[in-house]
């Protein structure tokens, strides 16, 4: 055993020198491995961050809730003239499943309205996101407040001129003014802020940091939401203990008599689920994550090569001293493990070199962006391992080559 840890510690003492002998050639071997290991970390803890944010703006969320909509919110067979010529869900239609679907815990009907600038006195905060919508959208997407309160069923209904803001159009608006109570304008009437949302930070799609909610039925009243006007959708929350089959049939069959199509006329509506979007969501991050395999892949084959061709040309360059060593009495193993530990130990400095860098463009990231990026610890022990591996693969063959060298042969070849 004290033989073995000898031959393993002088062969780790004999990498080492030939390493800091040659500098230049270490650095170019480094920095190949380098790149490839911090391409390959660095795409994949931006993908685990993207998913982790997409995951959290998600969670509060139902994943059985339903958006019925003339729109697919993902890939359908229906033909886009088809699609073209549904009517749009109106306001009247979520007053009837409202009234005629059972087992519905909470529903909304909401205005895919556009961006509108929002003027409070001197200041003016433009593109915000504000979405027409009645007051069941608190319950189904979960919504916090950090301040005030959302608007009730009463305000809701009345389309009463009520805003509730997220955080971050608070901050640009108001600066430290309490928003609550402040008359602003939008959509050219004035509007009163009730509620101000808890910050939650990016995610999928706009963040609610910059949005705002005002009733729907107050847009209603200058901008046409019917059939030609704005599209809009009915979101609905079943109850936890609905079989979501037999829910969403009861759902399609009365909304189906409601808008008179006959048994043999197909559905003019979509009925797209939040589980669906769920995974859409995780196919997307699946396809992402092979596009950064593939792409770092090849940076990680470049610096496989660089170190496998830098090792030949290590062996070739110290042809002499391996006959002199084999002449003394040095076994095969002492030069296969001399050589590939050199190879090994390039590969794992570079590994670390990649993992710190993105470890630290993490750290800049989470300071300077409004977005958690996330390094897991799977992410940095597969760095490790992957930048292991290769030291080894590429350090393989010209090792076996430089222990299988004849003494004589190599003591004339290196004269």
């Amino acid at each position: 055993m004290l033989v073995y840890l000898r031959l393993f510690k002088e062969s780790f003492s004999f990498a080492i020198n030939a390493l800091r002998n040659n500098k230049l050639r270490t650095f170019l071997s480094l920095l190949g491995i380098t790149i490839g290991i911090f391409s390959i970390i660095a795409v994949l803890a931006a993908v685990d961050s993207l998913d982790k944010s997409i995951k959290d703006q998600l969670s509060g969320l139902d994943k059985n809730t339903m958006y019925l909509t003339k729109y697919s919110f993902g890939p359908t067979e229906v033909p886009r003239w088809q699609r073209e010529s549904f009517p749009q869900a109106e306001y009247a239609d979520y007053e009837f499943i409202e009234r005629n679907v059972p087992d519905i815990e909470a529903i909304a009907y909401v205005i895919f309205g556009g961006n509108e600038n929002i003027k409070y006195e001197g200041n003016t905060v433009s593109g915000v996101n504000i979405t027409p919508v009645s007051n069941g959208i608190y319950d189904i997407e979960n919504l916090k407040l950090s301040d005030g309160r959302f608007y009730n069923e009463s305000e809701s209904n009345s389309g009463s001129n009520v805003m509730v803001i997220g955080s971050g159009t608070a901050e640009n608006l108001f600066g430290n003014i309490n928003p609550i109570g402040k008359t602003v304008r939008a959509y050219g009437r004035k509007m009163t802020v009730i509620g101000v949302l808890k910050k939650m930070g990016n995610g999928l799609g706009d963040s609610p940091d910059e949005k705002a909610f005002v009733p729907a039925n107050f847009v209603r009243r200058f901008q046409n939401g019917g059939s030609d006007g704005l599209p809009g959708a009915v979101i609905i929350k079943p109850k936890k203990s609905v079989d979501m089959g037999a829910f969403e049939a009861v759902l399609k069959q009365k909304y189906r008599a409601y808008r008179g199509l006959k048994a043999d006329e197909p559905d003019n509506f979509f009925v797209n689920k939040l589980s669906g979007l769920t995974d859409f969501v995780d196919g997307i991050i699946g396809f992402l994550n092979g596009a950064g395999w593939v792409i770092s892949g090849f940076s990680l084959l470049v610096g496989g090569f660089g170190i496998a061709n830098i090792m030949f040309v290590s062996v070739r360059e110290r042809t002499n001293l391996i006959g002199i060593q084999k002449s003394l009495g040095a076994k095969n193993k002492f030069i296969l493990l001399q050589f590939l530990f050199e190879a090994v130990i390039l590969s794992v400095l570079g590994g670390l070199i990649g993992i710190i860098m993105v470890w630290l463009i993490s750290l800049a990231a989470n300071a300077a962006l409004d977005f958690e990026f996330v390094l897991s610890f799977f992410n940095i022990f597969l760095g490790f391992g992957l930048s292991t591996l290769i030291g080894l693969i590429s350090g393989i063959i010209p090792a076996i080559s430089a222990s299988r060298l004849d003494p004589v042969e190599a003591i004339r070849t290196g004269m």
